[in-house]
């Protein structure tokens, strides 16, 4: 999730010129009889949820009005996630991440491309002295900066923006673009390429100690999170948890589901066998949890973040998107999920 600055509104053009009043005389039209008012009793509040504002990618890969100073440095820095947060700031089913990045470079104005795979939230500090002239922040996901004044020019083009500059961030396959992208924008190709390491990149030679500024209206990265959406992974798990919504699983709940699978989708009918392999067949599984109410499912449950939900006898299916988690119905002993069969 000032000028000249090409943000999620670049893109917009100026009206199109006025068309040329024809010089034929025509008859006035009649005039239109005024509205009734609308009595103030026949009104009531209006309860409307704005949807949330989608990002608006620039149509040129350019930054308007911005001119590349001849001895800038174009430095690079990303990776391809940053720093885990439980924050949602797109819809694209993955939790966002945070870098930090640092710059110290006194010596020339730096443009920086900042780049990332997955939803990330940046944010900049620089020494005094440093003087950042331009960004393109770029990635697969969604991409949001903060602690740069409004005034320093930025460029947003990723992949689910549609933005007419592609997308790249550093390391593996993400790093064979940086130089063509930089090229295109900033007519040179990137100077150095700093990989973020643990949500931080510092780009430059940091001096031991050196005190770091950034913009005193900077949002902080909270502020970047969906209104109305639950947080994802873990932590929308707990807030389900402390709300009634769930409840861990019980070995009672699995041998309901069990029980039910047999009955209802013809799954081999085993006996209880006795013996460790066959007690790990009958344990719950680790992060398993009993879905009480609708519930609608945080995102980024995928690889060690997933999780095992059964569902209690009518209670309807959970929403979302299980990522790699699998949902048991208790009631007819359904399983849904990519890993149904593989726990």
């Amino acid at each position: 999730m000032a000028e000249p600055n090409v943000q999620a509104t670049a893109g917009r053009r100026a009206p199109d010129p006025a068309v040329e009043v024809a010089t034929r005389a025509e008859p006035a039209p009649a005039p239109t009889p005024a509205p009734a008012a609308q009595p103030a009793d026949a009104t009531k509040p209006f309860a409307f949820e704005a949807p949330t504002e989608a990002d608006t990618p620039p149509t040129t890969c350019r930054i308007d009005g911005f001119v590349m100073p001849a001895n800038a440095k174009v430095y690079a820095a990303g990776a391809y996630a940053g720093k885990e947060t439980d924050l949602q700031i797109d819809q694209s089913g993955h939790q966002a991440t945070t870098i930090q990045v640092a710059v110290h470079a006194p010596d020339a104005p730096v443009v920086l491309l900042l780049g990332a795979y997955e939803p990330t939230v940046w944010s900049v500090g620089w020494t005094r002295g440093t003087r950042i002239a331009a960004v393109l922040l770029t990635g697969y996901h969604r991409q949001q900066l903060t602690g740069l004044p409004a005034a320093v020019p930025l460029l947003v083009s990723t992949y689910d923006n549609r933005g007419p500059c592609g997308y790249a961030y550093v390391g593996g396959e993400g790093s064979v673009k940086l130089n063509p992208l930089a090229r295109e924008v900033f007519g040179r190709a990137v100077d150095v390429a700093y990989e973020a390491r643990d949500g931080r990149a510092v780009v430059g030679r940091l001096p031991p100690g050196a005190p770091l500024v950034t913009d005193a209206a900077a949002a902080p990265v909270q502020d970047f999170q969906l209104k109305g959406v639950a947080p994802a992974g873990q932590a929308g798990i707990d807030a389900a948890l402390r709300t009634g919504i769930l409840r861990p699983a019980t070995a009672a709940d699995l041998r309901a589901w069990e029980a039910a699978r047999q009955q209802n989708t013809g799954a081999p009918d085993v006996p209880r066998i006795e013996g460790t392999s066959a007690a790990r067949q009958q344990s719950v599984p680790s992060r398993s949890y009993t879905v009480l109410k609708a519930f609608a499912l945080p995102a980024g449950l995928y690889g060690a973040h997933s999780a095992t939900f059964f569902v209690a006898p009518g209670v309807p299916a959970p929403t979302g998107n299980p990522g790699h988690s699998d949902v048991r119905f208790i009631e007819n002993g359904r399983c849904l999920g990519v890993t149904c069969g593989m726990r």
